[in-house]
């Protein structure tokens, strides 16, 4: 089976909706082949993951506090 090849796009799009776990094992793997070859979108979930990390430190956004 031959993938098609993702864009830096779409690449973003997994990379936001993997983060809160949604999305599938086809997805994964095309995700993780498109950044083994590019450093934009490897740096880019490196800034996602640590956005996410200090937000969820932040008081206004604990989980289990609701608005």
């Amino acid at each position: 089976m031959i993938f098609k090849k993702l864009t830096c796009k779409n690449a973003s799009e997994l990379v936001s909706r993997s983060l809160d776990g949604n999305i599938g094992l086809l997805e994964r793997l095309r995700l993780r082949a498109h950044l083994k070859v590019c450093a934009a979108c490897s740096n880019f979930v490196r800034q996602m993951q640590f956005m996410r990390k200090a937000i969820g430190k932040h008081p206004l956004f604990k989980d289990d506090d609701k608005l």
